[in-house]
């Protein structure tokens, strides 16, 4: 029996990092919101690694805040290290990463769901979707609550039919011993979606007391920190370290020889698991020659013991584990607090999904996050935010916010699972992006704070803010370009101290930064007059002066690409009627339903010669209907 609980414009499914931001999203811009979890402990949890950030993902966190989403946001209040990655190479590929305080984390984000005036937070599990004439009509709760709604967002992360292994035993449960959701799977086949199975894992938990740091490399976060959040200004505080240790050949040898106790090897995982991030029976197995591996401990927290070993994930048996830890330098005596395991999850095709994130089949369900394929608490809520605006833009009559590959890596993302789709879970790297030295995450909110505003996310006051900085960096470098370095003796007699060459004549402080040796930073002693600037806005001036050349060259290709994306291709086209497609084109576009040209290009199956005959289709067709 069940009875009528209530109508709300959105309900999500799910308070991981996904639910949370699409939740969060759909309520800021004024819809009626209802986010389930099956546990409220569980709402914004890592129950794997306890950072944000890292590369690639950084970019992905910077977009969700520059959009108005609350990850960077809550970073930036409970982070306890912060590093800066890839310093090293060039700013395309700069990545901020911060270890998190999870339990605050998870409390901070839990206090702000609550306090958003549009949005209710429930613990109840959702068992079915209500779809009537193809159309999401409600949701009812295995309490026996039927809410009726006009939208929904799957973010149920790796909880359906969860399951979890542990050498030779497994056991149903959801990800840090809680509750899986065992019936909605059924309900989703029932409504034609196409289920997967995929497999991620997480390493041993270890007690602080019982590791031994002075046999560690200490890895301290960076004097100077930048924030994830362009609104948070300067950050100060206490950081925690962080400490590296490598495995070695005794390691290595008790892996080896209980490999034919692995689930990975045995055959009692069924999953797919993800090939970035290997579990350490797998890396020694396939890399039989490195003699070590990197092993990094990193601290779960200010107030607790738990310390979580990145580079060991495995699903090796208990006892295997705590032998193979003892191998370790440092970890000798380590206390295993919670063990290593590998889980198992129902998760969909993305295929499935317009790149609005709402199914094609089904109006009004939308899914983001793991249960579409991808990993990571960052690549969650990048969609959850994109499914959150979209759900809350159709309900108000307006066009979905589609993110190109030349907006943003959230643009990338999304349309990497739904046109190509994934074999494994997807994990964000920068090198998936060809337009990488645009999308910067340094300059994430020039890209994408106007979007933002136009949904109805950006509040006025941020709004403001993106506007002085965009005029700042504007105005500072229209004056270098004006501002003329003569060739004087003492100009010459810095710039070879500074190991450059002399002038010959006059030149524009925007050329003079372009030189390999120099940079914004370091001629400063040439410009008496030059502005006190924010340290980003200097940042953001000397990027685009010293990498105009090839930033131009990428905003051409952008340019060439938008064509393509442009070609609109209609909704109702049978493929199957064009005279010339090859017959795997033709079932590979029928599944994607790709919305442009460029979208049908990037399609697995789909060739150069057939995107051609698609053109001339189309072209045809064009002249028929104005005829």
């Amino acid at each position: 029996m069940s009875y009528f609980a209530g109508d709300y414009d959105v309900v999500v499914v799910g308070a991981g990092h996904a639910g949370c931001e699409a939740a969060l999203a759909a309520a800021r811009i004024g819809c009626k919101v209802l986010i389930c979890t099956i546990n409220l402990d569980s709402v914004a949890m890592m129950p794997c690694n306890p950072n944000i950030g890292g590369t690639a993902k950084g970019h992905l966190v910077r977009e969700i805040d520059a959009l108005g989403g609350e990850m960077g946001i809550n970073i930036d209040y409970t982070f306890i290290q912060s590093r800066m990655l890839n310093t090293s190479k060039g700013p395309a590929v700069h990545s901020l990463r911060a270890q998190a305080d999870k339990a605050k984390y998870s409390t901070r984000m839990k206090e702000i769901l609550e306090k958003e005036e549009n949005l209710t937070l429930k613990q109840v599990e959702v068992i079915k979707i209500d779809i009537e004439d193809g159309k999401v009509k409600g949701v009812l709760t295995k309490n026996g609550g039927y809410y009726n709604t006009k939208s929904v967002i799957l973010a149920t992360g790796t909880y359906l039919n969860a399951r979890i292994i542990i050498g030779e035993i497994s056991y149903s449960s959801g990800p840090n011993g809680l509750f899986p959701a065992k019936e909605l799977t059924q309900n989703l086949m029932d409504l034609d979606i196409n289920i997967r199975r995929f497999k991620t894992g997480t390493p041993a938990r270890i007690n602080k007391k019982t590791v031994d740091f002075s046999k560690m490399i200490e890895q301290p976060g960076d004097e100077k920190i930048v924030p994830f959040s362009f609104i948070s200004g300067n950050l100060s505080r206490d950081q925690v370290s962080c400490y590296l240790t490598y495995t070695n050949e005794k390691t290595h040898e008790v892996i080896r020889e209980n490999l034919h106790r692995s689930p990975m090897f045995n055959g009692s995982i069924e999953g797919v698991g993800a090939r970035y991030c290997p579990s350490i029976e797998d890396k020694v197995n396939r890399f039989p020659d490195k003699d070590r591996h990197q092993v990094f401990i990193e601290p779960e927290g200010e107030n607790t013991n738990e310390l979580y070993v990145a580079g060991l994930s495995s699903s090796l048996p208990e006892d295997v584990q705590i032998a193979m830890y003892r191998t370790v330098p440092g970890l000798e005596n380590a206390e295993l607090l919670r063990t290593a395991y590998a889980i198992e999850y129902d998760c969909i095709d993305p295929q499935q999904l317009k790149l609005s994130l709402e199914f094609k089949e089904i109006d009004g369900l939308f899914s983001a996050g793991q249960i579409n394929g991808s990993s990571g608490y960052e690549e969650a809520g990048a969609q959850g935010l994109i499914a959150g605006i979209n759900a809350a833009m159709k309900i108000k009559g307006k066009d979905s916010l589609i993110l190109t590959r030349s907006d943003g890596y959230i643009g990338v993302l999304i349309d990497d699972l739904v046109t190509k789709g994934t074999n494994e879970p997807y994990r964000m790297m920068t090198s998936r992006s060809e337009y990488r030295l645009i999308l910067r995450q340094d300059n994430a909110d020039l890209r994408l704070t106007e979007k933002g505003y136009d949904v109805g996310l950006v509040t006025e006051e941020r709004y403001n803010k993106y506007i002085q900085r965009k005029e700042f960096i504007e105005k500072e470098i229209e004056r270098i370009k004006s501002l003329q370095i003569t060739n004087k003796k003492e100009v010459n007699e810095f710039l070879l101290s500074l190991e450059s060459s002399e002038l010959k004549k006059p030149i524009s402080m925007y050329e003079l930064i372009k030189r390999p040796e120099l940079d914004y930073f370091k001629v400063k002693q040439l410009d008496e007059f030059r502005p006190e600037l924010p340290e980003d806005v200097q940042e953001e001036v000397n990027t685009m002066a010293k990498y105009e050349g090839y930033i131009q060259k990428q905003i051409e290709q952008v340019n060439q690409f938008k064509k393509l994306e442009n070609r609109l291709i209609p909704s109702d086209i049978e493929y199957s009627n064009i005279h010339g497609l090859r017959i795997e084109a033709i079932q590979k576009l029928a599944k994607v339903k790709p919305m442009n040209i460029g979208q049908a290009s990037r399609i697995s199956g789909v060739s150069p010669a057939d995107i051609s005959v698609l053109l001339i289709y189309l072209e045809q067709k064009y002249r028929r209907d104005n005829l």
